[in-house]
């Protein structure tokens, strides 16, 4: 017999997951008769391992073999704690560490738990939307490019099916500067496509001037790429997209600018009066300069790609405080929020200033970040983050849940591995955030999730260029791609559909997870599962708001409830090779089902559906 104690369950932590300060918290710790307990506590640490408080927990009750200490307490400061248990006993006492799922003595994992501000709310749009992103260079062309600014050498590619550029030019340099042409007013000409999706947030990757396709070199904030289109232009792209009820989020690369930019300008193309051409450049003390103007720090060692020093007065001015900063200039646009690129590297200090004036231009703006772990307890740079503690970000990228979720449809994990990922993340994260956060599959720096679900080739770039699906791999790897946008859609949080994943596109990393949409080469059984997809989620209150409950994790069987206002939803994925029966409840939706009748079916291997208890 052992310990018992799960964090994760009501009977022994209750509420579940986050607090807000001065809120009451009950544990229950369960102590076999044969550990000889006379005193139990709950120690709570800082994350540098200094003591907070302990909590004396008596002894309660004995049920059967068990008996039961409780302890109540609050937390007085917003923060991120961790947690331990010490057991006197008649003998001695020992401490209690997490063990998996499971509890140990003198060794293992802490507990978590945070207390975030009471004031933090995120966005009501944000919560269970759904999400499209955008690498706008490659996803549909309306007119001619506006080369205007281009330097050479760049390439237009005259086909919208060739393939993209991959090869590094003579100094071994991979320069980015192909272009399709992609703009906003293609956008704009698919925005009924995009609403057949049940897209209700747009999420373009960056549109400010640049010289890469990509645009994280960004030349000037506040003029957008002339190859994407005019600022009127963008102006028309929001409002046709707030028509549809679609929001627009943009992102927001402030670690970082190009070197050929007006802030650098390291190739004179803004008039020379960047932080390399001249010590009186206003932009100058962005920059750090190891010795000026040749040896300054940049992003990972990209020398195009000169870091800033994000706390920098005039920098922040700029970006954030100013009059007409960049974030006030986008939002007078029609942008309605901002996702962060690579958020570990913005200082808390200057995220907390940009949540607060976002907040003073636009109440309801999101602000989202790009964190590819468990963002709660981050530390990144000898920093612990507080994107949740101190209410800096509304959401994240949730790079867990898509991990997860192809170690299970790989075959790595039996299930358990999910449920423990998904319930963490739920544990870790307020609510709120939960319910906002970005559940991606693929996106511009991972390999499609079509690819991703069958092959994991890591050759050299012109083995990938080269490389395709076998017509076997292909099947698999859609079948167990409308797995993982079932699972995508109904786990708690905001589905983000990778532009031309809901057609069937594949590829491995960059560049070749760009390539240009396939336009009337779509694949349209899957194409129309997605709009299924988006139809259950704006049908479906509880698949957007619900609290999540697993009641099956293992032999590749999920099945957990999603309940919202008395509605009670079981989504069923069965990644087996045995049929699984399934009784009771209503069946909404499903795909490969033996049965479909009314009030029971049984569930074929590579099988999902949705009931509803009656």
């Amino acid at each position: 017999m052992r310990i018992l104690f799960d964090s994760k369950l009501l009977m022994y932590k209750d509420p579940f997951g986050t607090l807000i300060p001065g809120q009451g918290c009950t544990l229950h710790i369960h102590i076999p008769e044969t550990v000889p307990a006379t005193k139990v506590e709950c120690i709570l640490c800082h994350p540098d391992g200094g003591l907070y408080k302990a909590v004396t927990m008596p002894f309660q009750e004995q049920v059967g073999a068990y008996h039961i200490f409780r302890g109540d307490f609050s937390l007085e400061d917003t923060g991120l704690f961790f947690y331990h248990f010490y057991i006197t006993t008649r003998d001695g006492g020992f401490r209690l560490f997490k063990y998996g799922n499971d509890t140990n003595m003198e060794d293992g994992a802490l507990w978590q738990l945070s207390c975030v501000p009471a004031d933090f709310h995120t966005p009501d749009w944000s919560k269970g939307a759904t999400i499209y992103q955008i690498f706008p260079d490659r996803f549909c062309k309306a007119g001619s490019c506006d080369l205007t600014g281009k330097l050479e050498p760049y390439t237009v590619h005259n086909s919208w099916d060739e393939e993209v550029d991959w090869r590094p030019n003579a100094r071994g340099e991979v320069l980015n500067n192909d272009f399709f042409g992609g703009n906003f007013r293609g956008i704009m000409e698919k925005m009924d496509y995009l609403a057949s999706l049940g897209t209700t947030v747009l999420y373009l990757n960056p549109i400010s001037k640049s010289f890469s396709n990509h645009r994280y070199d960004t030349g000037d904030y506040k003029t957008p790429d002339p190859m994407l289109g005019t600022m009127e232009d963008f102006r028309d792209l929001c409002h046709a997209a707030h028509e549809k009820g679609i929001k627009v989020i943009l992102d927001g690369v402030y670690s970082h600018t190009g070197s050929d930019s007006l802030y650098f300008d390291k190739e004179r193309t803004f008039g020379g009066n960047g932080a390399y051409c001249t010590k009186d450049s206003p932009y100058y003390s962005w920059y750090q300069f190891k010795s000026w103007p040749d040896s300054y720090e940049s992003w990972w060692g990209f020398k195009t790609l000169p870091t800033v020093n994000k706390m920098d007065p005039n920098f922040l001015e700029y970006i954030i405080t100013g009059q007409d900063s960049v974030i006030a200039h986008w939002l007078r646009a029609g942008c309605d929020g901002f996702r962060l690129d690579v958020a570990d590297e913005l200082p808390n200090g200057f995220l907390m200033l940009l949540k607060k004036h976002l907040r003073q231009l636009k109440p309801d703006a999101l602000l989202m970040g790009e964190v590819w772990e468990d963002a709660s307890n981050k530390c990144a740079y000898g920093q612990c983050r507080h994107y949740f503690v101190d209410g800096e970000l509304d959401s994240i990228m949730n790079y867990p849940f898509r991990t997860a979720i192809l170690n299970f449809l790989r075959g790595q994990d039996d299930g358990r591995g999910l449920e423990n990922t998904v319930m963490t993340i739920a544990e870790n994260y307020p609510p709120e955030v939960l319910l906002s956060n970005m559940n991606l599959l693929s996106t511009h720096d991972s390999p499609r999730i079509l690819t991703a679900l069958v092959d994991d080739f890591d050759g050299s770039r012109e083995e990938k260029a080269n490389r395709r699906l076998s017509p076997e791999q292909r099947n698999i790897a859609l079948e167990r791609l409308r797995l993982a946008a079932f699972l995508q859609f109904t786990l708690p949080g905001s589905p983000s559909i990778y532009y031309a994943d809901e057609a069937g596109m594949e590829g491995h990393n960059d560049p070749f997870n760009r390539r240009p949409y396939p336009w009337g080469r779509e694949n349209e059984a899957l194409l129309a599962f997605f709009r299924e997809l988006g139809t259950l989620r704006k049908n479906l209150e509880a698949l957007r708001l619900g609290d999540i409950r697993f009641f099956h994790a293992q032999e590749q069987k999920i099945g957990f409830t999603r309940e919202y206002k008395g509605k009670s939803l079981r989504c069923y994925v069965n990644f087996s090779g045995e049929d699984w029966d399934v009784s009771g409840g209503k069946v909404l939706f499903g795909y490969n089902l033996h049965s479909a009748a009314p009030d029971w079916v049984t569930l074929s291997p590579m099988g999902l559906c949705i009931t509803e208890a009656e």
